[in-house]
């Protein structure tokens, strides 16, 4: 790896860290506006003003920006700090402890469990079938979906399930269909054995 990729690695890792740091404090204070000694709407007028605190403060650092656009000069260099402060703590995973990628064969064998005798299952389905088991935390059903469509199983957009009350982004049992390599495979072993 070479040192400008290590460089780039590091600030994306940083920047990560820092926007989901960001935005864990922001929530939290957001959280912290609520008001344990009354209930209903008026318990959460706090966190509404918070946001509303929040937007105007978004707004305010937008027009300043507008105004003097060289101020983007220093929010972006402070940003660049704190990314490569935060990115130094982040250790970098090493190619022996990364967990391998699942085959085609063992996801789909997961998605048929996950689905049971439906003809299709929904990713939110699928996803707390995984974290049950204690994978994919963390995760979301985006995430989800991009890895599933990086091993070409189809993400259909809009599936039904039965006892669901709309249609959500999910996968369908036909086109889970084993892949023609392994039709193949099973193939001459079936017939060896007749």
């Amino acid at each position: 790896m070479s040192r400008l990729s290590q460089t780039a690695t590091r600030l994306a890792a940083g920047s990560t860290t820092t926007a989901h740091r960001l935005a864990a404090r922001t929530a939290a204070w957001v959280r912290r506006g609520r008001r344990d000694d009354l209930t209903g709407w008026r318990a959460a007028l706090g966190c509404w003003l918070r946001l509303a605190l929040l937007t105007l403060g978004g707004y305010l650092l937008w027009r300043l920006v507008r105004a003097v656009p060289n101020l983007l000069w220093l929010l972006t260099g402070t940003w660049l700090i704190a990314s490569w402060r935060a990115g130094r703590k982040a250790p970098a995973p090493a190619a022996e402890d990364a967990p391998a990628e699942p085959d085609v064969e063992s996801v789909r064998a997961l998605l048929l469990e996950a689905m049971g005798d439906a003809d299709a299952v929904h990713l939110r389905t699928v996803l707390a079938h995984l974290q049950e088991r204690g994978q994919g935390k963390g995760w979301t059903v985006a995430d989800l979906r991009a890895r599933l469509e990086a091993l070409h199983i189809p993400v259909q957009p809009k599936v039904k399930v039965p006892g669901s009350k709309s249609p959500t982004r999910g996968v369908r049992r036909a086109d889970l269909a084993p892949s023609p390599a392994a039709a193949q495979e099973a193939s001459p072993a079936s017939s060896t054995a007749a």
